[in-house]
């Protein structure tokens, strides 16, 4: 049998998603509709798998091994600086918020199944473990992020991205 999320529990998802997004200086897809239809995936996910599996990626059933698209996933800050969207659009840039730009479809960045376990393999060998990104520090406020990118609005005092400082 299949779960099915009711509308209150899309609902609630959403208002809670939609608040640590703009709390944390992201911002959802402007397309309510469209969102939701996304959130209804996450919970579903959550329902089939036991985690929020990105509703635009086929899970393994093991936590471990898709703990890189946990929604929101590894690639959602890469995207939204190449793209100005994740792969799914559940997370848009401030230009396609304010419909300056459209969400277009983009390439996949997760690398396939036998290079995610040579990648896992390498990082374990060479002592590294998953700190595979630059941290960036707020000169503002000194919150710390290990991303390709500073985020577009640090999530603690807000400063944009410029006051952002490869610390690492």
């Amino acid at each position: 049998m299949s779960f099915e999320p009711t509308r209150a529990q899309v609902n609630e998802l959403y208002t809670r998603l939609k608040n640590e997004a703009e709390g944390s200086g992201y911002h959802l897809h402007p397309d309510v509709e469209f969102t939701k239809w996304l959130v209804r995936g996450i919970l579903i996910n959550e329902a089939r798998y036991g985690y929020w599996n990105c509703p635009c990626r086929r899970a393994t059933n093991n936590k471990q091994a898709d703990l890189d698209i946990i929604c929101p996933c590894d690639y959602r800050d890469p995207d939204l600086n190449d793209y100005d969207a994740c792969y799914c659009a559940l997370y848009v840039s401030t230009k396609i918020l304010k419909g300056e730009k459209e969400a277009m479809p983009i390439p996949e960045r997760r690398p396939a199944p036998e290079l995610r376990a040579q990648n896992a393999e390498h990082r374990a060998q060479e002592g590294i473990g998953n700190l595979n990104y630059p941290v960036y520090r707020c000169r503002v406020c000194g919150y710390l992020c290990a991303r390709n990118e500073p985020p577009e609005v640090c999530p603690i005092c807000k400063a944009k991205k410029e006051r952002f400082k490869r610390f690492i």
